[in-house]
């Protein structure tokens, strides 16, 4: 079994008091000029025959029949960068917000 985890990143901006600034409006305004991009208001996920949903605000990036949630929550966008195609959609995604992008 593989426990590794993926290394996650999220994209954020930050007001001068450190405060992160990115609002849903504009990240749904922004993806919705991406047609390699859908937004769902959850995330679906089997593993082992369990289904789970988690609800929320996911724009969901349709690469090679695959879908990579990124994941908006408290005004920051999160995603698990599974290889390197992610990681430079996360980087073309935070240039489009002018935002930037950290592991954590």
């Amino acid at each position: 079994m593989n426990t590794r985890m993926n290394p996650r990143y999220k994209i954020t901006r930050h007001d001068q008091e450190g405060n992160p600034t990115l609002s849903l409006q504009e990240c749904q305004n922004f993806f919705a000029t991406k047609s390699d991009f859908v937004y769902r208001d959850f995330y679906s996920v089997t593993q082992d025959g369990v289904n789970m949903k988690i609800n929320g605000h996911f724009f969901m990036w349709q690469y090679e029949g695959q879908e990579i949630p990124f994941r908006f929550y408290e005004s920051e966008l999160y995603v698990a960068a599974a290889h390197r195609a992610v990681m430079d959609k996360t980087k073309e995604v935070a240039r489009g917000l002018e935002a930037n992008y950290i592991e954590g």
